[in-house]
């Protein structure tokens, strides 16, 4: 099966692609994977480390063919603030629960989770469903390379859970973000940083 094993950030590339994946935020977070393209283009992603891959990035096939990554429609909630100190607010409560959270020159964006919505309401926030692809802070490669050093911290900046294993960065990532976040994090409190 013909493999990618290496990737070409957004804006880096412009050859015409071989193929394109559809991939949702969890999908885009993989060190090894099989894929199928939407023209049927099959290949196995085999990357060192998992890296967060973004909307626009290119996975190089063995062959050098390029394959796009586009990012999926999700369900997500767009948040509003009355003012910009009312969106910094509300993003430092999202963030102190470990939530990836997108941030757009006119709201914040996270995946839909009821429980949320209801304590960002609570926080005076406006609320609005949608479906859109899910793009968090926190990339792999804000600064522009693909380094492994920055690779293996791409989410996890921000976790600081006791018996969370940083040996291993191709775990199964839906288990750490974004889903269940609000089980142990409905407290104020600080981390200490080991």
């Amino acid at each position: 099966m013909m493999r990618a094993a290496q990737v070409k950030p957004q804006h880096r590339w412009s050859d015409s692609p071989a193929d394109t994946v559809v991939l949702d935020f969890d999908d885009r977070h993989r060190r090894r994977m099989a894929m199928t393209g939407t023209r049927g283009l099959e290949f196995l992603l085999d990357l060192e480390q998992a890296i967060a891959l973004r909307g626009g990035d290119a996975l190089v096939l063995d062959d050098g063919r390029l394959v796009e990554v586009v990012a999926a429609p999700e369900p997500l909630i767009e948040i509003k603030g009355r003012d910009p100190q009312h969106v910094v607010r509300l993003a430092w409560h999202l963030g102190n629960r470990h939530l990836p959270t997108q941030i757009t020159p006119k709201a914040l964006r996270i995946r839909r989770d009821h429980v949320i919505a209801a304590m960002l309401k609570g926080l005076g926030a406006r609320i609005v469903e949608i479906e859109a692809p899910f793009d968090p802070e926190g990339g792999a490669y804000e600064g522009g390379g693909h380094a492994p050093a920055e690779a293996g911290v791409h989410q996890h900046a921000a976790h600081d859970h006791e018996s969370h294993d940083h040996g291993d960065q191709h775990h199964h990532h839906d288990e750490h973000c974004g889903h269940d976040h609000h089980h142990h994090h409905d407290h104020s409190h600080a981390h200490d940083r080991k």
